[in-house]
């Protein structure tokens, strides 16, 4: 990227002053890895995130909003920039209805729900990052997605610079997807709809069962994005030619129209792969660790010989879930 000028820089601080300089990013994602990001604000609430956006906008500084930086990949170059946090976190109930600020918790929001009384979220306990995050990437786990329970979204409209609300219809939730990868929204809240609960210990169960089963299966004792990769969805059988050709699909996956990206990279013997200390997990394929000392670019380098194996034996193109930021 191009640098920053101190001109530029020295007009947003002065516009900004909450800003600070030189942030190192590995301190705040959850790879723990990524140089500094020129310029960093944490905005605690929606006025001061548009200020934020739009003070970058008016003065021509490249500018990243994110949440929990769950899944971000920052370079180690850093980023020539401002990242700009999303730290509106209020998260108000109103009968079977959650406002929750784009920065609250998604873990959080969860068990909030629960302890209101209320039940439909509770897939979400686990779910990392932030509810902005959460719907950005339609997150899902557990039988439930984002698009389940999301009745509007608040937005700032970058190109008109207006404030406007959305409807579930309007947000085009797809497998991992919304419209907000494709349209210039800053998202500020949403509106959530979830039920009455006639047990609220039920609740509570389900949501550590799920902890204790995320527990057994993911390495979360190892730095790392979460998931690296979308599961492969498909339409026809035909898709899967080559790899049937090399392994026998589980019908589960076949019923469903998806195969799970970590059977994959397990069935392409890259479980344990490394460069530098950067290692797919031998726990759960999909999961991409930082073992220590890894940089960016040994995870990246670890994505892309992964993505290749995959496709050449199995002739099936993997997506990443990771967020590339100052690449």
């Amino acid at each position: 990227m191009i640098p920053l000028s101190e001109e530029k820089i020295a007009t947003y601080l002065a516009r900004i002053p909450a800003t600070t300089r030189d942030e190192l990013m590995a301190k705040r994602t959850s790879f723990r890895v990524g140089g500094n990001a020129k310029l960093h604000v944490t905005a605690g609430t929606a006025e001061a995130l548009i200020e934020a956006v739009v003070a970058a906008m008016d003065l021509e500084v490249p500018f990243y909003v994110y949440g929990g930086a769950s899944n971000l990949l920052v370079s180690d170059e850093g980023y020539e920039g401002v990242m700009i946090q999303a730290g509106n976190r209020r998260v108000t109930f109103n009968a079977e209805r959650i406002t929750s600020e784009a920065g609250a918790i998604t873990g959080l929001v969860a068990r909030q729900s629960v302890d209101a009384g209320l039940t439909g979220f509770e897939w979400a306990v686990g779910v990392p990052g932030t509810i902005g995050g959460a719907i950005y990437g339609n997150a899902g786990c557990y039988g439930g997605e984002m698009k389940d329970s999301v009745e509007s979204v608040e937005v700032f409209d970058l190109k008109t610079r207006e404030r406007k609300t959305l409807s579930t219809s309007e947000c085009a939730f797809a497998y991992r997807e919304s419209l907000f990868k494709r349209q210039p929204f800053l998202m500020l809240s949403a509106t959530l709809v979830l039920k009455p609960s006639v047990d609220i210990a039920a609740g509570k169960a389900r949501m550590e069962d799920i902890m204790r089963t995320r527990k057994e299966k993911q390495p979360l004792d190892a730095s790392s994005a979460g998931c690296a990769f979308k599961n492969f969805e498909f339409e026809n059988e035909s898709e899967l030619d080559i790899l049937k050709r090399s392994v026998e699909v589980p019908e589960s996956m076949i019923k469903n129209k998806s195969i799970s990206v970590g059977w994959l990279i397990d069935q392409a013997g890259m479980m344990g792969e490394s460069v530098g200390d950067a290692q797919v997990s031998t726990k759960h394929g999909n999961f991409f660790l930082n073992k220590g000392q890894a940089r960016a670019q040994d995870i990246v380098a670890l994505i892309s010989r992964v993505k290749m194996k995959v496709r050449d034996e199995f002739g099936i193109e993997m997506h990443e879930e990771v967020q590339y930021v100052g690449f």
